[in-house]
Parts: structure tokens; sequence; C-alpha cells
């Protein structure tokens, strides 16, 4: 049995993930400040798993004693508490650098200052190489490819966070890998692309994929900011989990490394591409309302995932339209309540 902690445990690829490691018997910590809707519910579902379960409720931004006495006891750390939008953090740059640069040090010092040493996962995001205007773009059928990059951004490609979100993702990201080489820390970046999957009560600005799906069941009209055209490269979050699985069993390789995590060439889909794909699921045609495109925004972005198929032997496993249709299913059988958190997070925001 190994003992692990989840931060952002509750969320959705922390409740997930929490549950991959439940149901191989392990002894997991979830430590996780509830704030984010649907983070009880998916803590409810956790608990009624019956497995070896603790809960911790707390903020990595100020509960520092409670983190350190959960790092104490386990080996390894997945780190995925976040402020999670782009949008968000433009509104509210503060609380931006608070949860994602400050919580991260945070945790970091408790790693460092441990007995254990646990191994440390932090999920960053492809956002940290900002708009990428120096990569030259064309449309071919009706959706953007790079010209010069086939396989997709390597993780050499220059840094340049361009939003509040980019940048305290980037800080951590930053000082995760440095722990590493200044504390001989065991660390791991994850610079992740689209995520999705179950359990993701996706919303506009966070969660796309998910989103789509969502809106799509429940008939509503979905924004699309710039032509639709385009492109990221999506995974599965089953996939992910098992990223994460090989590169802590290969720490001794990947430690202290920064690895490109997403659904790479083979799974790139433009935003109209994923709308026909739901409206086939979903059996109903869906309103689009097309708006000016957002500031940063990336016309298109996959990634090179040739690094980590080399160095811990690593590469998705699931297309991106069977992972479309085991999400609409779980959709399908879960509608009521994803009813019930849009009707909680529509009542707050009126």
């Amino acid at each position: 049995m190994k003992s692990i902690l989840v931060v952002g445990g509750a969320g959705f690829i922390g409740s997930n993930l929490s549950s991959y490691y439940l149901e191989k018997g392990n002894k997991v910590i979830v430590f996780d400040n509830l704030s984010r809707h649907g983070t009880r519910e998916n803590l409810r579902w956790l608990e009624s798993m019956g497995k070896d379960l603790e809960v911790i409720v707390g903020d990595i931004r100020i509960d520092v004693e409670k983190l350190e006495h959960a790092v104490n006891r386990v080996e390894a750390v997945f780190h995925l508490a976040a402020q999670v939008a782009v949008t968000t953090s433009v509104i509210n740059p503060k609380e931006d650098f608070e949860v994602n640069a400050l919580g991260t040090f945070n945790i970091l010092e408790t790693v460092r200052k441990s007995k254990n040493k646990p191994v440390l996962v932090y999920a960053s995001t492809n956002k940290v190489y900002g708009s990428m205007e120096n990569i030259n773009i064309i449309e071919i059928d009706g959706k953007y490819v790079y010209k010069e990059v086939p396989n997709g951004i390597r993780e050499d490609m220059l840094l340049d966070f361009h939003s509040p979100y980019g940048c305290s993702k980037g800080c951590a990201d930053q000082y995760v890998r440095d722990y590493a080489r200044i504390y001989n820390l065991r660390t791991v970046v994850f610079r992740q692309s689209c995520i999705y999957g179950y359990r993701q009560f996706g919303v506009e600005d966070q969660g796309w994929v998910a989103w789509f799906a969502i809106a799509a069941m429940l008939r509503k009209k979905i924004n699309i900011y710039g032509d639709g055209k385009q492109v990221r490269d999506i995974l599965f979050i089953d996939d992910l989990f098992e990223a994460y699985e090989k590169a802590w069993q290969n720490i001794m390789t990947t430690c202290g490394k920064v690895y490109n995590i997403g659904g790479g060439p083979n799974n790139r889909v433009s935003l109209l591409e994923l709308i026909k794909i739901l409206e086939e699921e979903f059996h109903n045609k869906i309103d689009l309302n097309f708006c000016e495109w957002r500031p940063g925004d990336q016309r298109i972005f996959f990634c090179d995932i040739s690094k980590a198929k080399n160095e811990f032997g690593w590469e998705p496993k699931i297309i991106f339209k069977e992972g479309v249709k085991k999400l609409a299913r779980w959709i399908k059988a879960n509608k009521e309540l994803l009813i019930k958190i849009d009707g909680s997070r529509n009542n707050i925001a009126n």
C-alpha cells in the first residue's frame, strides 16, 4: 500500500485521481478547500467508495500546518489545486497569484522541510507558452495548423506567459523545477493541454470540452470566441493518470524535468469539429454565438509528446472521438447532478 496526497483532490482531475489510487488499494489524503462548484458532490462520491480515504479541508495559501501534517505521511504529492481560468485571473490577479504561485511555494516548502521527501508531481499548463506569435500558422480544411512544427510544441519553446494566469502558473512551474535542482527534491512538471473526462463540471472559461458537452445536453447556447477553427489537442483523463503513474515509477529519469502532456498530434480537434461530434451524440443542433477573439487566445496549440514517450514510455491510448463518447455517456447518466450544479452556479451568479 502506498500513501498519496492529492492537493485539490475534490476537483475534476483530483477526485478522479483519488479514485484511481483508492481502487488500487492505496491510502489517499485529499486536501481541498471545497470552494469550487461540484467539489462537495465529488467528495461525497469518494467517501461512498468505502476505501482508505482521509479528507483535510484546507487552503494552500494559509493552512501550512495542515499541509505539513499531510506531506509528512505520504510517498507522493500530486499538486492539482489552482485558480484555473484566464478570465478570472484578469478580473482578480491578486487571488490568482496567491493560489497558483504562493500556494505552490507553500507546498514546495513543506516537501523541502519534510523528513520523507515525497515525490511531487505538479500540474502546470500549456498557457505558459503564451500566444506564440512567432509561430507561423496556416489554415487547412477549415482549421488552423502549424506551418513548420508538424509534431507540435516542444518543451524548449520560449516561455511567454501573456496573462496573469500564465504568469502565476509559469512562476509555480519554474519554482517546482528549480526546487529539484537547488534542494534535490524529486519533482516533475507536467505542462498539460486540455484534459477532459468524468466529473468535469465545465464552464465557459474553463473545462471547455465538458462545457460544450453539458451545454449540448441542456440545449444551451454556446459562445465561440473567434471563428471556431482554433485547434487543441485534448487528452482523456484516464490517459493522464497513466502519465502520472509512469512518471512516478520512473522518477530517477523524470526528476527535475518538464514534460508536455496532451493528446499530441493524433488528438487534435477544432472547436467546430467538436460541436459536430456533440450534435451527433446528443441528437440536437447546437445554437452558436460567435464573439470577438479574447486577448492571448491561441489559434492553435498541440504539444509534441515525444519526450514523455522516449523517457518514461507514455503516450495516449484513447483517441479523442472515443473519449468524447465516454464523456457524453457519463453526462447523460448524470443529468440530474449536472442540472443541480448548473442551477446552484447560476443562483450565485444572479
